[in-house]
């Protein structure tokens, strides 16, 4: 292990608070001086079944603290997602199933190791502790926290001031998320900086239940595709970690030109020089930022599928975009289709639907209003429109979703 003053200078990299530093020289000095690791917290609610760049801030610091020698303790929320975190939130979050928290889930531990030693991690479910509480254990919760200090919040003020409604399930997140630091006795905590308040909760509430308190890490927030919002599973502007290469590639490639620093200083792992040499190509009124953010499309690729990959996914996005061409593989769906008399000519609502292209017949028809769906390059302009599938088809939605359907695999639902 480093010395701690080194093993400091080399976590405060990237980090833009730290509460309170000297708390952490301390905890670091006490585990060299009595051979204990610490145990370092991050937490994911499966609010959808993928981790994507903007986590992959966190999983990397907490690569960084198992590196140095210290644990990483991954809690995946099943109880915290049924809530849903209220953060920078407008109105109540829709409250999701625990079989639909549960199935997010799966795939989580495949992703984080990705990243994450599994050997230095510990993943756990917080069900584990909040399952097993009384209505008794729930109330002692409660009574850890007060009401005033829970609507200090920006967001609970906000609401509140507009008359917006604040369900009493919604006040209760940040302190389950402060027990969830009691019940794995972490010693410090990652989050991005919109989680302060809640990590801020969660050393108040250790110390009630005397436990020391964690220190808190806040990384930066990194802005999804549309380089507005923060990259967001809720909002749709995200970065699998597991996506195809190609997907991987092509939205990076959709970012703004104003967003690429930015995702080469969050989410491609440069090193300083690298990331100087980028600055200076970006500040080079002779170079193409399209051939910056191709470079950073590769790098990114590279980190999660490999350098085959990412040359593969280059060369696929050039054919598909500069030449006008068509995947090498075009996934052929079983499309099922819901009260439809006839699998020969569909509706192209029923269609979008059936075969998985969208998640409801709202957005295929706003993905239609936009010109965003073709059918053999054609792009379809009406969405009463019927699709004649007595022969096969290619199905397009957007620049980089293709599908073939072909007649045998239009079935209606039901059908074997």
């Amino acid at each position: 292990m480093l010395a701690p003053k080194e093993q400091l200078e080399q976590l405060r990299e990237g980090v833009v608070e730290i509460i309170k530093e000297d708390e952490l020289l301390a905890k670091l000095e006490r585990s060299a001086r009595e051979g204990r690791p610490l145990r370092v917290k991050q937490g994911f609610d499966p609010s959808a079944p993928d981790l994507h760049l903007g986590h992959a801030i966190g999983l990397r610091k907490l690569r960084q603290f198992q590196d140095l020698g210290h644990v990483a303790v991954v809690i995946i929320g099943d109880y915290t997602g049924m809530v849903g975190d209220p953060t920078e939130r407008a109105e109540t979050r829709p409250r999701l199933t625990y079989e639909e928290v549960l199935r997010n889930a799966q795939t989580y531990q495949v992703q984080l190791h990705k990243i994450v030693d599994p050997a230095r991690t510990e993943v756990v479910m917080n069900g584990d502790w909040f399952r097993k509480m009384g209505f008794a254990d729930v109330m002692e919760l409660a009574a850890k926290y007060t009401v005033a200090r829970i609507l200090e919040r920006d967001d609970f003020t906000q609401r509140f001031q507009a008359q917006q409604p604040i369900s009493i399930h919604e006040l209760f997140y940040p302190l389950m998320q402060g027990y969830d630091s009691v019940a794995i006795r972490a010693d410090v905590e990652l989050g991005a900086t919109e989680q302060k308040f809640n990590c801020l909760v969660a050393r108040e509430v250790q110390k009630a239940y005397g436990v020391e308190a964690e220190v808190v890490m806040l990384l930066p927030v990194l802005e999804g595709t549309d380089g507005v919002r923060r990259m967001s599973k809720s909002t749709g502007n995200y970065i699998g970690l597991t996506e195809p290469p190609r997907e991987i590639y092509g939205k990076t490639m959709s970012i703004p030109d104003t967003m690429i620093l930015r995702y080469f200083e969050l989410a491609a792992c440069l090193s300083p020089g690298d990331l100087a040499a980028v600055r200076a190509s970006l500040a080079d009124n002779r170079v193409n930022p399209r051939d910056v953010k191709r470079e950073l499309a590769r790098r990114i690729v590279t980190l999660y599928h490999g350098a085959s990959a990412a040359t593969a996914a280059q060369e696929e996005f050039d054919r598909i975009f500069a030449k006008g061409g068509v995947p090498d593989e075009v996934p052929e769906p079983r499309v099922v289709l819901k009260g439809q008399p006839d699998p020969g000519r569909v509706w192209i609502v029923a269609l979008l639907t059936g075969a998985g292209m969208v998640g409801s017949g709202g957005e295929a028809r706003r993905l239609i209003a936009q010109g965003g769906v073709r059918i053999d390059g054609d792009q379809v302009g009406d969405s009463e429109a019927v699709v004649d599938l007595t022969s096969p088809r290619l199905l397009q939605v957007g620049k980089r979703r293709f599908a073939r359907i072909l007649p045998g695999n239009v079935v209606r639902e039901g059908a074997r």
